[in-house]
């Protein structure tokens, strides 16, 4: 395999690189606009022993997350992580990595400034190197060049909050940048890199850095000018040039006087006109009574909303009416009984325990976290599911759990959480059942890896072989029914199967139908032994009282 890679220059600095890095306990993030590019590396860093992860458009969710936090986790041995620039550039945070490589360069300059923000996030406690990888008097550099450009314009036009119209590429100009450097690469006969290489390649990296910088510093010096060519400037006029003209610019930023604030005016109100007339001068109204504000109850915080609801209805009509009682004038008797009582002692301790009862706490985040883990480990694994909320303790979660059990009818939507529940609860047992049934299929073997034997029937196939399948179930036994990512690099990385093509490239949705095969003929096979063994005992009990002495 080594033969493929030492005639790709990038290739080879990256094997002369990597080692260097792994012996400072550095850790990569390898970034590749193309996934076909991601599993080249992918094979290269296989061969070469190196532990690693990998995200582009085609992982999922769950995946993504698992890969992140195997990646980031406290002592991790993974070196490597793989990343496409534009599935793994946002929403990643990766602090764990102090190195960044580019394998090749996007045209787009953000997306590039974005893939290295996922080593300089919050946490990151060492300097953070980037390398850019560019083949030189290739296309590359042109590529480059012309991102710092838009960098530039950016800086200059969009973030001053100007637009300006950008020009796009000619097809004359591709075609320079495509035949840029074509005699070099032609003509070039070095074709090895050594270890004494590795320094003077990042030096000349970045001495030609370095002349970009300069380069483009000019080029942003005449974009402020807006210069239009080498000889002529817009602001340059036939008349002899001014050496003593003032700068208007500067004139202008001095002497400039700050715009007064602008206040929005209220419509014009003829009934709020006579009100503000007749208010001045008269008495002054009386304050309405502060009215005991009821907290928002949420259905998943379980809260004795009718009981809170009575208390709070009792508590504001008392001080309504002892509101407008005091605003009678001249009155010579008021009945007590038409004002009402306001709350007893007792009724006050009640509402204060009735509030410390519900879980007001909770947010609509928490409570979907809870279900979410409810459908994920099942309603009894307690443990398992506080490990999965954040800020709230395994005594908190039990005490909600046996809440959620006796008044779930309570939600609004508690028929569809409750099927999602249940159903996430069938997949545990199935998950349970079939884990069963292949110990139960493993337990009269002495070494399943070599002696286990599959009935296959009439549905062989001939796509997998029998090796192939039983090494499948003892893995299933070994790592459980589920986890087909490291079942497929279980696969890979055996000895068993190092030149069997076809079964390193299945992916993990092949692996999961071929095992489901597997696991029905498992159970099949099961459920005809069970079935010999009771019509066995069955006989042997007729036999038994048959010949039993009369």
């Amino acid at each position: 395999m080594f033969l493929k890679f030492q005639f790709l220059g990038k290739m080879v600095l990256l094997d002369k690189l990597l080692p260097k890095l792994k012996e400072r306990d550095s850790r990569v993030l390898i970034f590749s606009q193309m996934t076909r590019l991601l599993d080249i590396l992918e094979d290269y860093l296989m061969f070469r022993g190196y532990q690693y992860c990998r995200i582009d458009g085609n992982t999922g969710g769950d995946e993504r997350d698992a890969s992140i936090d195997a990646f980031n986790k406290p002592g991790s041995e993974k070196f490597v992580f793989l990343l496409s620039t534009r599935a793994g550039g946002l929403g990643i945070n990766l602090a764990t990595a102090d190195v960044v490589i580019l394998y090749d360069s996007d045209w787009n300059p953000q997306v590039d400034l974005q893939a290295q923000d996922r080593a300089h996030r919050i946490g990151q406690k060492k300097e953070v190197q980037v390398f850019r990888f560019c083949t030189e008097y290739t296309i590359e550099e042109k590529v480059i060049e012309r991102a710092y450009k838009k960098l530039a314009l950016d800086a200059l036009v969009i973030q001053q909050g100007r637009l300006a119209e950008q020009k796009t590429v000619n097809k004359d100009e591709l075609l320079q940048m495509v035949r840029f450097g074509a005699e070099m690469v032609f003509s070039s006969k070095d074709s090895t890199i050594t270890d004494e290489d590795i320094d003077r390649i990042i030096a000349k990296g970045e001495e030609a850095t370095a002349e970009l910088d300069v380069k483009m510093k000019k080029f942003t010096e005449d974009a402020i000018k807006f210069k239009m060519d080498e000889t002529a400037e817009l602001y340059d006029f036939d008349d002899d040039k001014d050496e003593n003209k003032a700068d208007f610019k500067k004139i202008v930023s001095e002497n400039q006087i700050e715009p007064s604030r602008r206040e929005r005016k209220r419509n014009y109100s003829e009934s709020e006109y006579f009100k503000q007339t007749m208010r001045q001068g008269g008495p002054t109204k009386p304050k309405e009574p502060r009215i005991p504000r009821m907290p928002q109850l949420h259905d998943f915080q379980f809260f004795n909303t009718q009981r809170l609801s009575e208390l709070y209805e009792k508590e504001v009509c008392y001080l309504m009416k002892a509101h407008q009682k005091n605003q009678v004038k001249d009155s010579i008797d008021v009945d007590e009984t038409e004002v009402g009582h306001p709350l007893t002692a007792e009724e006050l301790e009640e509402k204060e325990h009735l509030l410390e009862e519900g879980f007001s706490l909770w947010s609509r985040k928490d409570f979907n976290t809870f279900i979410r883990a409810c459908e994920k480990y099942g309603r009894n694994d307690i443990r398992s599911i506080a490990y999965e909320m954040e800020g709230k303790t395994e005594e908190e979660v039990e005490r909600y759990a046996m809440v959620f059990k006796e008044r779930y009818k309570e939600l609004n939507d508690y028929d569809r959480i409750i099927k999602n529940i249940e159903r996430g609860e069938a997949r545990i047992s199935r998950k349970d059942e079939i884990m069963k049934a292949i110990g139960k299929k493993l337990d009269p073997y002495k070494n399943p890896w070599l002696e286990l034997k599959v009935q296959y029937g009439q549905n062989k196939g001939k796509l997998y072989n029998e090796e192939c399948d039983r090494f499948m179930i003892c893995m299933v036994h070994k790592l459980g029914y589920g986890n087909w990512d490291e079942l497929k690099a279980a696969f890979r990385t055996s000895p068993l199967f190092h030149f069997d093509w076809f079964v390193k490239s299945r992916t993990t949705h092949e692996l999961a139908r071929r095992c489901d095969t597997l696991i029905r003929l498992v159970e099949k096979e099961n459920q005809e032994y069970d079935e010999r063994e009771r019509q066995a005992r069955k006989e042997k009990k007729l036999a038994k009282v048959c010949f039993s002495p009369s």
